[in-house]
């Protein structure tokens, strides 16, 4: 029998993370070098570890650092799940940084890259013709 816990659990820690974040209760400079937000929460089956998937928009230093912060203050959060969130145990967790957006836009503009050239070639054939 498959249970929903694993997922509830994880959407209430992605609120919690997010609410954290933008409000600015992660006092770190360094977690505001690139715009972070949380992308999605994997907590396992036993509720013992979360991993919380973060995008993270800025230079790829700005990423970096905000990836190195978050990896230091992961107790603070930790610590601050288990006051808001009641459970037997408060999940380990680990920051993940989440690279599907820069993905998907590289897909996208590689792409539109390969329509413009067929356009670009079927424009020059018309014009042979």
């Amino acid at each position: 029998m498959k249970t929903h816990r694993p997922a509830r659990v994880g959407e209430l820690i992605k609120r919690e993370v997010s609410d954290m974040l933008l409000r600015g209760q992660i006092k770190d400079p360094r977690v505001g070098a690139g715009l972070v937000s949380v992308t999605d929460v994997e907590v396992t089956g036993d509720l013992r570890q979360a991993k919380i998937f973060v995008s993270i928009f800025g230079t790829p230093e700005a990423q970096k650092l905000t990836m190195m912060a978050l990896a230091e203050v992961t107790g603070f959060v930790r610590q601050e799940i288990g006051h808001r969130i009641r459970l037997r145990y408060t999940p380990e967790i680990a920051f993940v940084q989440d690279r599907s957006l820069e993905r998907g836009a590289r897909i996208t503009r590689l792409i539109d890259e390969i329509r413009a050239e067929e356009e670009a070639r079927a424009a020059h054939k018309e014009e042979g013709n």
